[in-house]
């Protein structure tokens, strides 16, 4: 077994005293007041938000003595929320969409019936964060589905925010390096990059546009992208990026992402105009793919789920205008027409994810990711 698994385990072991709230990082939380006909605050009242998101199906927390409640650190997903008090009718709101770092203002009134009579209300899923005043763009799978963008790596979803700048723009998929995003005038090295709220950028001193990994983009859920109005706990004013993974379910289910190009799918855009400013060639690529399998579901039912995905990249293109050394043992370069210079960049990523509800109120969340 790997010394960094072994490592991993022996940190696992010494998180299960930790409760599930400071385990999870996707930031999302349901809160409200409750209140009777009268609009008098209601303590005590019992609210459940239950998910098939949630491995533990249920999260439950009670109203204080202003009437408020607050469940935190969700994971994104569709929600029912349940609120219950003995003597009053039970009503539950239905269809709550949860993203990543968003705050869904869910209230209640309760009136005095029986035991059996609910009030069901469908169709009103907030949409407004009143709790939170960062300001931020969250993109769902769905969004990263659809955008025509070669990579769906931070820099490439980023960079389409308004506002953002990047050191440099992928098209086509061609590009795998690191690109740091920056707005407002903040510097690229002040880009804070997180995995699941854990911190993988490799840059000078705090943040950096490098990354030590390619995100393997079928594990990524969501992306939260934060442009203003940063928490506490950013020590820096550049663009913050929390990628939420995927995580298995009880069902088991899969996906395969994939693309290809080569020159045969490409224009050619070296014009007359350009070679008479003495350009003797375009960039052409040679080849460029992008295969990510994955799959997912039960270990054991309602307590372990793993998500595990494999990926592989590769690109190669011609650089325009550069060419290899014709005379590589001489005192002077002579260009090689016949064989342009080449840009070659190969990713390689597999992780698994392990989700284990260990104790009603203790989840630990395990994953590996083996990149080069």
């Amino acid at each position: 077994m790997p010394k960094t698994l072994w490592f991993c385990l022996v940190v696992a072991g010494a998180l299960l005293l930790l409760p599930a709230g400071s385990l999870a990082q996707s930031g999302s939380s349901i809160a409200g007041v409750v209140k009777d006909t009268t609009g008098a605050v209601m303590p005590g009242v019992t609210v459940e938000a239950a998910s098939p998101a949630l491995i533990e199906k249920v999260r439950t927390a009670v109203t204080d003595a202003e009437g408020q409640y607050k469940i935190v650190n969700v994971v994104p997903g569709t929600y029912t929320v349940t609120f219950t008090l003995t003597g009053f009718n039970t009503v539950r709101r239905e269809g709550i969409e949860l993203t990543a770092s968003f705050t869904a203002n869910v209230n209640a009134d309760l009136k005095v019936g029986s035991l059996q009579e609910t009030i069901t209300v469908s169709g009103q899923a907030p949409t407004v964060d009143v709790q939170n005043v960062t300001q931020q763009s969250v993109i769902t799978r769905d969004v990263l589905n659809a955008i025509p963008a070669g990579m769906k790596s931070t820099g490439q979803i980023g960079v389409l925010i308004p506002g953002v700048t990047s050191t440099s723009q992928d098209v086509g998929g061609t590009q795998f390096s690191a690109v740091g995003l920056a707005i407002h005038g903040s510097r690229l090295n002040e880009q804070a990059a997180l995995y699941d709220g854990m911190p993988f950028n490799n840059g000078q001193g705090r943040g950096g546009q490098f990354v030590a990994i390619t995100t393997n983009d079928a594990t990524v859920q969501e992306m939260a992208i934060e442009t203003a109005g940063l928490s506490a706990e950013a020590e820096a004013g550049g663009v913050k990026i929390n990628l939420v993974p995927r995580d298995g379910g009880n069902t088991f289910r899969g996906l395969v992402i994939g693309s290809y190009t080569n020159h045969s799918l490409q224009s050619d855009n070296l014009s007359s105009g350009l070679q008479a400013r003495g350009l003797t060639s375009a960039t052409t690529v040679k080849k460029a793919y992008d295969i990510d399998p994955a799959v997912g579901g039960p270990i054991v039912k309602d307590t372990l789920w793993f998500w595990g995905s494999v990926r592989a990249q590769d690109t190669e293109q011609t650089l325009a205008g550069i060419y290899f050394n014709l005379t590589p043992t001489g005192h002077a370069y002579t260009p090689d027409f016949s064989n342009p210079a080449v840009n070659s960049e190969k990713n390689q990523n597999a992780s698994l994810r392990l989700t284990w509800q260990v104790s009603p109120k203790n989840k630990l969340n395990l994953q590996e990711q083996n990149a080069g």
